[in-house]
């Protein structure tokens, strides 16, 4: 390569490092060998590799890699302040600050946080260019499974994949993705694709205890997709159209607005997400996002309607007294003072879930 490197100060970066699975086993010599040498390797569905080789496991120190959040995209666009604003704890917004990050909100869902697919639209402010990159993605994505070849039916894996993006915020039933294929071998394909990160579990809790995990379903699931982008892109949205629409909670039944909120849940670095559900005799309950913080119980919705709809919010309420609840929708700030309830503007999830609404 003709490239002079010096142990202490040079910089190794292996790109795509999935596409040679030998090169994966090599980085442990570089930790026996090269102690001093700084090394990077970056590759996707990197799961899908593992089963073919051993990995150097304690030589190695492995970070997960979101697509970019809200306020990365900010920033990517030069929009400083206001990435600064989605990042800090939650303060009230004038009403023109609102409007602008609400119709940067709604670029983000259509362009969504693929680094490419944001670079693309930074330098051209196409979103139409941006969609071409999401389906060269979503093909490799694709054409990646054939090359792994998991131990589980490729067919089968695509179709997966294709209905994840269509039930988010859905309960998970292996039987509704298809039914040309065994519930084994769709378990199979939906397990293999949560180990490459294409989805994210949040398990059902019916009674709250803590930690929330205790009393999680393993059973009763929904799912987060990779990218609020390559979700629109996979469901086959029309970006003309969606950008248009006067309601961004309504576009697909809300399943855009509760993809965003998960995933800025996700990327903020909470592994594991949970929500809550009841199952009775005509009077089932859901809470879209349940979260638990000192000894107290927090229900998220994502709604577009007043408090009288919030019905679950309400029962979730009576039931456990939390000491206040939150519900993300595309207005402005505001609180139902008697209830403590929390209405926030929905681009503040990734400073929700990493600041919390103490400060208010």
């Amino acid at each position: 390569m003709g490239q002079h490197i010096i142990e202490s100060e040079s910089l190794v970066f292996f790109d795509e490092i999935q596409i040679c699975p030998r090169a994966i086993m090599s980085l442990r010599y570089f930790y026996e060998k090269k102690p001093g040498l700084h090394v990077i390797a970056a590759g996707s569905l990197l799961e899908f590799v593992y089963s073919e080789i051993s990995f150097p496991v304690g030589r190695i120190q492995t970070m997960e890699v979101f697509p970019m959040d809200f306020s990365e995209f900010l920033l990517a666009q030069g929009n400083n302040k206001a990435a600064e604003l989605c990042r800090q704890p939650i303060s009230n917004v004038s009403e023109p600050i609102h409007n602008y990050l609400i119709s940067q909100l709604r670029t983000y869902w259509l362009v969504g946080g693929m680094p490419e697919c944001v670079k693309v639209y930074s330098e051209t402010k196409s979103i139409k260019t941006a969609t071409e990159v999401q389906d060269e993605i979503i093909e490799t994505y694709k054409l990646d499974f054939n090359k792994y070849k998991p131990k589980t039916d490729i067919n089968c894996l695509n179709t997966v994949f294709s209905g994840l993006a269509a039930k988010v915020g859905q309960q998970i039933k292996y039987t509704t993705f298809s039914k040309d294929y065994t519930i084994p071998t769709i378990k199979k394909a939906f397990e293999s694709l949560l180990k490459a990160r294409i989805a994210t579990k949040i398990k059902a809790v019916s009674s709250p205890g803590m930690p929330l995990e205790i009393n999680a379903s393993e059973r009763k699931f929904k799912t987060v997709f990779l990218d609020i982008g390559l979700m629109n892109r996979v469901m086959g949205i029309d970006y003309s159209e969606a950008l248009n629409h006067d309601n961004l909670l309504s576009i697909y039944r809300g399943q855009l607005a509760e993809q965003f909120v998960g995933q800025e849940f996700a990327s903020s670095g909470k592994n594991q997400l949970y929500y809550w559900a009841r199952d009775a005799k005509n009077s089932n309950a859901e809470i879209d996002f349940l979260f638990h913080k000192a000894g107290d119980f927090i229900p998220v919705e994502v709604k577009d309607g007043p408090s009288g709809k919030l019905r679950s919010l309400h029962h979730f309420r009576s039931s456990y007294q939390p000491s206040y609840s939150v519900v993300f929708h595309a207005g402005k700030m505001g609180r139902l003072k008697d209830e403590n309830i929390v209405f926030l503007p929905l681009y503040f999830a990734n400073s929700f879930a990493i600041w919390g609404i103490n400060q208010l």
